[in-house]
């Protein structure tokens, strides 16, 4: 069961994520969880340095450099987590995956949603999120809560507006072509308000049911 999270910097998905992973820990203590991340990813040394050059300010990449990084990335973060917890049945919770990809680099750096479709392609053989989860907040909300929490901002988080905006529009035409993947959760709400959302999303979701029948019941 391969679980992404996706939405805007600032919207919450890495607190988010690690809340799901210690909820699904105490409703289902048999099951193995995996807590990944890209850029990047659990433990993989090589991913988190390609991580480091993507996000560092000082980095000048032009948009074809940085997507050829970030899909190098998740190849390396394929073979050495999610593919081997995947095969063991394990649940892997991603915060962000290719989703991202497609609003930041193919929507907002212009490099076209078909280009890097056809590159991902290359890389994740067919390895989709069963289920992605949306923490939805518009550009505005999302720069007032980063301004109102970090002292520091990365690359992406250091964008202009007129950015972000392509980067959420991207994100709506994604779930307006795949909807039955994506559960929307409104992330307006206090943190313990949106969990409680996705775990309402998950316990109704088909794909989720099917999982605990076949490996909990």
């Amino acid at each position: 069961m391969f679980i992404s999270f996706e939405g805007l910097d600032g919207s919450g998905k890495t607190t988010l994520a690690q809340k799901l992973f210690a909820k699904l820990q105490e409703l289902y203590p048999h099951i193995q969880i995996v807590l990944t991340r890209e850029p990047g990813g659990k433990n993989i040394k090589e991913a988190e340095k390609i991580r480091e050059i993507i996000l560092d300010k000082s980095s000048e990449l032009s948009p074809v450099a940085e997507a050829l990084l970030y899909t190098t990335s998740r190849r390396i973060h394929l073979e050495k987590v999610v593919w081997p917890a995947l095969r063991g049945h394990k649940v892997v919770i991603c915060d962000r995956y290719v989703d991202s990809f497609y609003a930041y680099q193919g929507f907002a750096r212009n490099l076209g949603y078909e280009y890097t479709k056809l590159i991902t392609n290359i890389v994740i053989d067919k390895t989709m999120p069963d289920i992605t989860i949306f923490l939805n907040l518009t550009p505005e909300e999302a720069k007032e809560r980063r301004e109102s929490t970090r002292l520091v901002e990365d690359r992406m988080e250091g964008e202009k507006v007129e950015f972000h905006n392509k980067v959420y529009n991207g994100y709506l035409s994604l779930i307006e072509e795949d909807p039955d993947r994506f559960i929307i959760i409104d992330a307006k709400q206090s943190p313990e308000g949106v969990l409680d959302d996705i775990v309402k999303g998950l316990l109704s979701n088909e794909k989720f049911q099917r999982y605990i029948d076949l490996y909990v019941k």
